[in-house]
């Protein structure tokens, strides 16, 4: 895929007033400084798309990106450390889990993981949620460039004996990428690809605009 266009549409904090275009849609969420706007801008080409900060939880709403007028970018609050307040954390989470559970157009996320490290409690928890409220997602390990491939293959490894350990049968698909070096940047737009001609295909809902 060859993205042409990325326009930011909007940004809320609440799932109910999300635009009403139905779209497939694509989430991207992760802990607070995994690198997040870094991989939005990489994929889109564009620079500044999403803001990037060295300021963990930078992210505070919604925010709606179209991409080439048939699909929509979700950019997500990161979860896990941020400098807000405690009712502000909550806020956050109480509308992450609105769109996550309520968003009929959300067809993926993307949990994006620092594979500089090895396997967190956090990121194991809010997949095992994912999975639990049977929300499609996949994997993106990030800053892949910051690490040996030796590593990177080890710390994949722990993840996956931490998910057979928390009782999934299999570990979801995933992808490793770099932002500085455009790594896992064909594969994961091929993919979007993929999604999208198949719910466009067989979902009347969705409306191809191409």
């Amino acid at each position: 895929m060859k993205i042409n266009t990325a326009e930011f549409i909007v940004s809320n904090s609440d799932a109910s007033k999300c635009p009403k275009d139905f779209l497939p849609e694509y989430a991207f969420i992760g802990r607070s400084n995994v690198g997040k706007s870094s991989l939005i801008n990489m994929i889109t080409n564009h620079k500044n798309l999403a803001k990037t900060s060295g300021k963990p939880g930078k992210t505070q709403l919604i925010n709606h990106f179209k991409i080439n007028n048939n699909w929509f970018l979700v950019d997500l609050p990161g979860y896990g450390y941020a400098k807000v307040s405690k009712k502000t954390k909550s806020t956050f989470q109480k509308f992450i889990t609105d769109y996550f559970e309520n968003r009929e157009q959300l067809v993926c996320a993307f949990v994006l993981i620092d594979i500089r490290h090895e396997a967190q409690k956090i990121d194991i928890e809010f997949m095992s949620y994912m999975g639990e409220s049977e929300i499609p997602f996949c994997i993106i390990f990030t800053k892949a460039d910051k690490i040996s491939r030796v590593k990177v293959d080890s710390h994949i490894a722990a993840y996956r004996k931490q998910m057979y350990a928390n009782n999934w049968a299999e570990m979801p698909q995933y992808f490793v990428t770099s932002s500085t070096e455009s790594i896992g940047k064909e594969e994961l737009l091929s993919y979007i690809d993929e999604v999208n001609q198949e719910v466009f295909k067989n979902n009347s809902g969705f409306l191809n605009s191409n």
